[in-house]
This record gives C-alpha cells, sequence and structure tokens, in this order.
C-alpha cells in the first residue's frame, strides 16, 4: 500500500487525489480509510461523493463542505448515454478505468449490459438473467489496447456505477481482473508467462475522471496512470487516449 498521498487539486471546494489501493474510499479510521487520511493531510474535513472499491487504485474526488457534497452527489448519480453528436446526452461526470485482464475478450471493443444482483451479506455481485428485486441493469464500453502473455489491457468506460461492476461483468465472460481473487482472477503472485509481467494486488485503476465544479460549473478533468508492474508493459497514455470523449 502506498503511503504518500498524491493530492493532484485542491481548493476551497473540491479535493481531488488518487486513491492507492488498499484503502477504502469513504469514512474511517485513518489505519484503513483514505477520507480520514486526505482529513489528516489537508487540516479539515471531505465528504465522500462517490467511491472505488478498496482493492482499486485511482483518481477520486472529495467536497470540502456541504454544499459542494450535495451538488457532487446529484452530478455522479446522475446516469446518462453518451452519443458524440448530441449535448442531450453529454455525461456530467465521467470515469474511465483501466484493467489487466487475464485472456482476451471475444470482441475488440463494444459495450456489456448485464443485470447484476449484490448480495450485500457477502458483498459480493453476481450477473444474472432474469430481473427481480436488487437486480440493477449494468452498462460498460471497453476498448482492447494491447496484450502480454495471457493478460490484455482494456481500456473501460463506466455507463452505470454497480458494485463490483467491471469485476463481475469481465469476470462472468470468462476474462476476470488480474490480481482479482473474490471474482477468479488468479493469485497476486500469478505471473502471464513473460519476464517481470507479473501483478501485485488486483490490476484494476481509475485513471481518469471529470466532472463539473460544484460552485463554478466548470467542466474539471484529472488524469493520473499507473505504474509499475503489470501496467509497465503496456502503453497506458495511448489507452486513455483512445477512449477519451
Amino acid at each position: 500500500m502506498e503511503d504518500r498521498i498524491n493530492i493532484l487539486y485542491s481548493d476551497a471546494s473540491v479535493a481531488v487525489a488518487v486513491k492507492p489501493a488498499g484503502l477504502l474510499s469513504e469514512s474511517g479510521d485513518i489505519r484503513s480509510s483514505f477520507a480520514a487520511r486526505l482529513e489528516d493531510e489537508l487540516g479539515g474535513a471531505v465528504f465522500p461523493v462517490h467511491r472505488l472499491d478498496r482493492e482499486t487504485r485511482g483518481v477520486m474526488v472529495y467536497a470540502r463542505t456541504p454544499e459542494a457534497a450535495s451538488a457532487l452527489s446529484a452530478a455522479f448519480s446522475s446516469e446518462v448515454g453518451y452519443d458524440r453528436g448530441s449535448d442531450r446526452t453529454c455525461p456530467r461526470t465521467d470515469k474511465l478505468y483501466l484493467a489487466v485482464v487475464l485472456g482476451k475478450p471475444e470482441s475488440p471493443g463494444g459495450e456489456y449490459r448485464d443485470l447484476l444482483y449484490h448480495d450485500a451479506r457477502r458483498n459480493k455481485s453476481y450477473a444474472v438473467s432474469c430481473a427481480r428485486r436488487g437486480v440493477r441493469e449494468a452498462r460498460l464500453l471497453y476498448r482492447v489496447c494491447g496484450s502480454c502473455g495471457a493478460g490484455t489491457l482494456v481500456a473501460v468506460r463506466l455507463l452505470t456505477g454497480r458494485t463490483h461492476q467491471i469485476r463481475v461483468q469481465f469476470a462472468s465472460r470468462g476474462t476476470p481482473v488480474c490480481g482479482d481473487r473474490r471474482y477468479g482472477g488468479k493469485s497476486d503472485e500469478y505471473r502471464w508467462g513473460c519476464a517481470g509481467c507479473g501483478s501485485r494486488g488486483m490490476a484494476l485503476a481509475c485513471v481518469s475522471l471529470s466532472f463539473p465544479h460544484p460552485v463554478t460549473g466548470e467542466r474539471m478533468r484529472f488524469v493520473s496512470l499507473p505504474t509499475g508492474a503489470p501496467w509497465d508493459r503496456f502503453d497506458t497514455r495511448a489507452a486513455v487516449d483512445a477512449m477519451t470523449v
């Protein structure tokens, strides 16, 4: 787990920082919560307005006032489609992820659409075939951006925000995220058959985040690329550029 807090931006209303893998994105004690560590670093309260899985690294924005929290929460709860030719479908927020999956998707890119059920008691989500209580639609766009041994780099844009969504949707198609032991991604020590290409932890990162500033309305975008294994085997910058709207 990384000790240094990488703060990308901060003002009186928001703070944007890179959450390391292994920390909760929500509030908690300073040993387990990234929000608590960020509060300690900034010397004031922060309010979570979206989340990342504990095992996922990535760019996050926190509100610094209750008013900013209300505005950002509303922006993140707005789920819209993506259509470059229509302003009516321009997303208020945009999250772009990179993942290294085991195996290779059947198509070089496209949309995954599933019904997901989250079992809160087990903290695990499942792809199911029928709508019922507690089942919600999950949608994402992806593009294959490179391969190394048995691993494939994919860029992913979420169209919905469901618990463990990327992990479940790829695992249900036989291509789990590398290092994701909960959904079949092998152990941390798994190697892909090319020297030095092993992964420690789960190979999933939120690399780009955009949102409207809660006070000015200005569109803000921040990018932070992961480093080290397995990321250094791929052109992560090109992958982000290929999926940037």
